[in-house]
This record gives structure tokens, C-alpha cells and sequence, in this order.
């Protein structure tokens, strides 16, 4: 498949961009400093800006998804959704937060009296995106959250996935690697299954 891969140079977009081509899919990989993207078989580099549809869109064109690995709070959604529309690609795929995720029928992990300030702001613009999506935003969308505690690790390809609801292991840890919520993403790039909705991959 050919796939865009917007903030290919993240933590998360890096291991992303890493498992689709373990894969065999061809990517461009967008950032705004293509300067961190080492040359890569089967990988176009290109700078762009989700807050720039004119210049997006023509790079996402051709394409049989995007995938948006980018901070929620330097998202501008609107204008991403814009230039997704104008290319004519058939599907977005989010990098969310864990922050809205349900801890509780009706209570968000966000809302709860321990979630940490200083990833408030961040987890608060990632529920408003997803919200936003929910409204009907005249693409395919899927949006993927990582469990509470995400991190560099191993890619065991062993996971559990769920709904709305927070993963907790047997321990009373929520917990995912950034390899293995790769391969929980481009599993759904491959062969989708939650069109128009969230789901999340924990232990």
C-alpha cells in the first residue's frame, strides 16, 4: 500500500514508520524537518505542516491512507481534513492519547483526581479531536489510543485491544509499547475493522 505518514519523526511515528516498512508498504514520510528522516528504501521524505492544506494536500495525493503522528496541541484538524478531501485519500488514521479513554462507565481517565497535570492540556486537545471526529468529518477515520503508560520498548506482537475502555493487565498496569501499538496500527492500516470509531491496545 501507499501510505502518508504525517510526524514520521516522533517517538511514536518513527516506530510507525519503521513497522510499515518491516511490511513492504511504501511511505512518505512528512515532517517539518525532513533533515531527521535517514534515506530509506521505499521511503520519500517530504516537509509539510498540518496547519498548511494547500501544501499538504498535494503530498498526500495517491495515497490509500494518512497516518497523523503529531502532538494534539500543534494539530490544526480542520485544515488536515481539508487537505485529506482535496488529495481524494480514502482514510485517516489517528495517533490519539489514552487521556479520554473510560476508567469508569462515564469517566474519563482525564477527568480522574490523580491524571497528571503537566499532560492535561495535551490529553484535553486530544478528546476535542476525537470528538470532533465523532461529529462526521466526511472522511474514514479510525483513532487509535495507547494505554496510560506508553513507552520505547519491545515489539512482541502479543496484545489485547478494547473499545473506550482503559486496559489494565493483571498487575493493575496500563501499559503499551510504542513497537506494538505500531503493529496494533498498521494492523488496521492492512485490514480494518474499526471504520469511524476508537479502539485502544494495551497488555
Amino acid at each position: 500500500m501507499n501510505i502518508a505518514l504525517i510526524g514520521a519523526t516522533g517517538n511514536v511515528g518513527s516506530r510507525i514508520l519503521a513497522e510499515l516498512r518491516r511490511r513492504g508498504h511504501a511511505v512518505t514520510a512528512i515532517a517539518r524537518d525532513v533533515r531527521k528522516l535517514p534515506p530509506q528504501d521505499g521511503v520519500t521524505a517530504k516537509a509539510g505542516d498540518t496547519g498548511d492544506a494547500g501544501t499538504l494536500a498535494p503530498l498526500l495525493a495517491g495515497h490509500d491512507a494518512v497516518i497523523s503522528s503529531t502532538r494534539f496541541q500543534g494539530l490544526d484538524l480542520a485544515s488536515l481534513l481539508s487537505a485529506i478531501k482535496v488529495a481524494g485519500a480514502k482514510r485517516l488514521l489517528v495517533v490519539g492519547g489514552a487521556g479520554s479513554l473510560e476508567v469508569a462507565p462515564g469517566v474519563a481517565l482525564i477527568d480522574t483526581p490523580d491524571f497528571p497535570a503537566a499532560y492535561k492540556a495535551e490529553a484535553e486537545a486530544g478528546r476535542q479531536v476525537l470528538n470532533a471526529l465523532r461529529q462526521g468529518p466526511g472522511v474514514e477515520w479510525t483513532f487509535l489510543s495507547p494505554s496510560a503508560f506508553f513507552y520505547a520498548g519491545e515489539r512482541t506482537g502479543t496484545f489485547r485491544l478494547a473499545d473506550d475502555q482503559l486496559l489494565v493487565d493483571a498487575a493493575g498496569k496500563s501499559h503499551i509499547s510504542y513497537e506494538d501499538f505500531a503493529v496494533a496500527l498498521v494492523d488496521e492500516v492492512e485490514s480494518p475493522v474499526h471504520a469511524n470509531r476508537r479502539f485502544t491496545v494495551g497488555y
